[in-house]
C-alpha cells in the first residue's frame, strides 16, 4: 500500500473505500481553525494581564485572525480548486502551525496579533478546502451525512475550544493555547496525505483574479468596519473602511456579471434556496458568536468559574449540537430543509429568549437550557444550509462553494460579536451607572468600571484592598482614636467594595438579558425572512438538478 495517496478522486470509478478516514482527518483541520478563536475567549484575560493589553489590544488580536480569515477565503477557494485542494489545505495547515509557533512565542500585542493574522490566513486556505474536499471524495447520495458530520465538528469545536484552554491554563501560560495547535496541524497534515485522495477542477479556465482581489478589498473593508465602528467609534478608519467596502462590493458584482469566467456567478444569489441559506447560516452565526461572547464573561466573572470550569459548561452546547445533527439527517429527508432550517432557526431564537430572564441571581442552572436549546438549534438547521449552499455549484467549483458558506459565516460571526459586543457594552455601562448613583465614587473609578466587568470587578478588588490596608494600619495604630478613624474608613470603603461587586455582578446580568432579547429579535425577524426565501419541498422537486457538467456547460453558454 503506498504511504502517500496520490490517486485524484477524480479518477476513481467507484467511491474511495477510505472516505470516512478521510473525513476524520477534515473534520480535525476543521476543528483546529474553530477552537483557534473559542480558545482564546477564556485565554484573554491571562494574556491582558501578561502583556499589558488595552482593550483596543485585545479586540484586535482576537479579530487579527478573522480579518484575513473571511478576506481570502473566496479567491484562495478558486485558486485550490484550480490546481489543488489537497495542496490548499496542506498548505493551510502548515502556515497556521507557522502561526501558531510564532503566538507561542510572541512577547508583545503587535507579535501576538501579526501571528494571529498569519493563522488567519492558514484558516483561509483550510476551510474552503475541507468542503470542497469532503464535497469531492463522496458521492452525492452520502453527501447529506458527511456535510451534518462536518457541521456537528463545528459545533463541538465552539465548546471545546475553552475546555482545551482552560485545562492547559491550569499549568501553562497563555501561550501554551498557542502551541497546543503544532501537533494537531502535523497529525492532520499526515493523514491529509495519507488518506485525503487528491482533488481538483476537471476543468478550469484561468482564474478571475481581478474579481478575486475585488472580493478580498471588499469583504475585509466589511469586516474591518463591522471591528472597528461599534467597538472604537465611527471615526475616519471606520468610514473609510466602510466607503472602500460599498465601493468594492459594487465593483465587484459589476465585474462579476460581465466576466465570461467570474470567480463567483452572483447569479446565483438569485436562487431562493442559496440566498436563504447564506443568510440563515450569517444569521445564526451572528446569534451563537455574540451569545458565547457574552455567556463565557457572564461564566468567568459573575459566576466566578475558572477557565476550565467556563469550558466544562459550555459542554452541554456540543452534546445538543450532534444530537440536533442526528435529528436533522433523518428530518430533512422527509419534511425537506425548508422546515428544519425554519425549526432550527425557531429554537435559535428560543434560546436567546430564554436568556432574558438571566438576573443578578441566576445560577449555571438558569443557563443549561438555552445551551441545550441552542446546540439542538445548531445541529438542525446549519447543515442543510451548508449542503445546499455546496450542491449549488458544479464540481469544478466546490472550492469556491466552501468560500462562499465560510464567509457567510465569518461575516455573521463578525457581525454578532460587533453587534451584539457594542450592545452589551453600551448596556452595562448604563445599567452600572444607575446601580452605583449617589455611592459618591470617584468619577475615574466609574469611568474605569464602565469599560468591561472584569474591570468592574478589578475596581471593585482594589476598593476592597484599600479598606484591607487601612484596617493593617489601624491594627498596627497606638493610638486609640486614630485606629477607630481608620477602622471607620475601612468599614466604608469594605462596604463600597461589596456594593460595586454586588453592581458590577447585577448591571453585566442586566445587560446580558438585555442583549439577549435584541439578538432574539434580530434572528426572529431573520427567520421569517428565510421562511419566506426557501422554497418548499414541491418547487424544489419541480426543478431536477442538472448533472454538475452540463450544468457548468449551460452556464458558460449563457454567458
Amino acid at each position: 500500500m503506498r504511504l502517500v495517496m496520490n490517486e485524484p478522486v477524480e479518477r476513481m470509478d467507484r467511491p474511495y473505500s477510505r472516505r470516512w478516514w478521510a473525513l476524520l482527518v477534515l473534520c480535525l483541520s476543521l476543528l483546529i481553525i474553530v477552537m483557534a478563536n473559542t480558545a482564546l475567549t477564556v485565554a484573554a484575560p491571562d494574556m491582558t494581564e501578561e502583556l499589558g493589553l488595552s482593550s483596543a489590544d485585545l479586540q484586535w488580536v482576537i479579530d487579527g485572525y478573522t480579518v484575513p480569515y473571511a478576506a481570502l477565503m473566496l479567491l484562495l477557494g478558486a485558486i485550490g480548486d484550480k490546481y489543488s485542494r489537497r495542496g490548499a489545505l496542506v498548505l493551510g495547515l502548515l502556515v497556521f502551525a507557522g502561526g501558531a509557533v510564532s503566538g507561542y512565542f510572541a512577547d508583545s500585542a503587535t507579535a501576538v496579533i501579526a501571528a494571529r493574522a498569519v493563522m488567519g490566513v492558514g484558516a483561509a486556505l483550510i476551510m474552503p478546502a475541507t468542503l470542497s474536499l469532503l464535497a469531492a471524495t463522496f458521492p452525492r447520495q452520502e453527501r447529506a451525512k458527511a456535510i451534518t458530520l462536518w457541521t456537528a465538528t463545528a459545533g463541538l469545536a465552539i465548546a471545546a475550544g475553552p475546555v482545551v484552554a482552560g485545562a492547559l491554563l491550569r499549568d501553562h501560560g497563555w501561550s501554551s493555547t498557542f502551541l497546543i495547535n503544532v501537533p494537531v496541524a502535523a497529525v492532520a497534515t499526515v493523514g491529509a496525505l495519507v488518506l485525503v485522495p487528491p482533488s481538483r477542477a476537471g476543468h478550469h479556465d484561468r482564474i478571475d483574479y481581478v474579481g478575486g482581489l475585488l472580493s478580498v478589498v471588499w469583504v475585509g473593508s466589511l469586516v474591518y468596519m463591522i471591528i472597528e465602528g461599534p467597538h472604537f467609534g465611527w471615526g475616519v478608519k471606520a468610514v473609510s473602511a466602510a466607503v472602500v467596502a460599498g465601493a468594492g462590493l459594487v465593483a465587484f458584482v459589476l465585474w462579476e456579471l460581465r466576466h465570461p469566467r467570474p470567480v463567483l456567478d452572483v447569479r446565483r444569489f438569485a436562487d431562493r434556496r442559496f440566498a436563504g441559506s447564506n443568510l440563515a447560516v450569517a444569521l445564526f452565526f451572528l446569534a451563537v458568536f455574540g451569545a458565547f461572547y457574552y455567556l463565557t464573561q457572564h461564566l468567568q466573572f459573575v459566576l466566578g468559574y475558572d477557565a476550565l470550569g467556563t469550558g466544562l459548561r459550555m459542554l452541554p452546547l456540543a452534546g445538543a449540537v450532534f444530537a440536533g445533527s442526528a435529528l436533522t439527517g433523518w428530518l430533512t429527508p422527509r419534511v425537506g430543509m425548508k422546515w428544519t432550517v425554519t425549526a432550527g432557526m425557531v429554537g435559535g431564537t428560543t434560546a436567546l429568549a430564554l436568556l432574558t430572564r438571566v438576573d443578578a441571581g441566576s445560577s449555571y442552572g438558569d443557563f443549561v437550557a438555552p445551551l441545550v436549546v441552542l446546540g439542538l438549534a445548531i445541529g438542525l438547521a446549519l447543515s442543510p444550509c451548508t449542503d445546499a449552499i455546496m450542491g449549488a455549484f458544479p464540481e469544478s467549483e466546490l472550492g469556491v462553494g466552501g468560500a462562499v458558506n465560510d464567509t457567510s459565516l465569518e461575516l455573521g460571526g463578525s457581525l454578532g460579536i460587533a453587534i451584539l459586543g457594542s450592545l452589551l457594552s453600551t448596556s452595562y455601562g448604563d445599567h452600572l451607572s444607575d446601580a452605583t448613583e449617589g455611592s459618591r465614587l470617584p468619577a475615574g473609578a466609574l469611568t474605569a468600571a464602565q469599560d468591561s466587568v472584569g474591570a468592574g470587578y478589578a475596581v471593585a478588588q482594589g476598593i476592597g484592598d484599600k479598606a484591607r490596608q487601612l484596617a493593617a494600619q489601624a491594627a498596627q495604630s497606638a493610638d486609640p482614636q486614630q485606629a477607630a478613624k481608620l477602622n471607620e474608613q475601612a468599614g466604608r470603603l469594605s462596604t463600597g467594595a461589596r456594593q460595586m461587586a454586588e453592581a458590577v455582578g447585577s448591571s453585566f446580568s442586566d445587560a446580558v438579558a438585555h442583549t439577549s432579547l435584541v439578538g432574539a429579535v434580530i434572528l426572529g425577524v431573520g427567520t421569517l425572512l428565510v421562511a419566506l426565501l426557501l422554497p418548499g419541498r414541491r418547487s424544489t422537486a419541480s426543478e431536477p438538478e442538472q448533472p454538475a457538467e452540463e450544468k457548468e456547460l449551460v452556464d458558460s453558454g449563457a454567458r
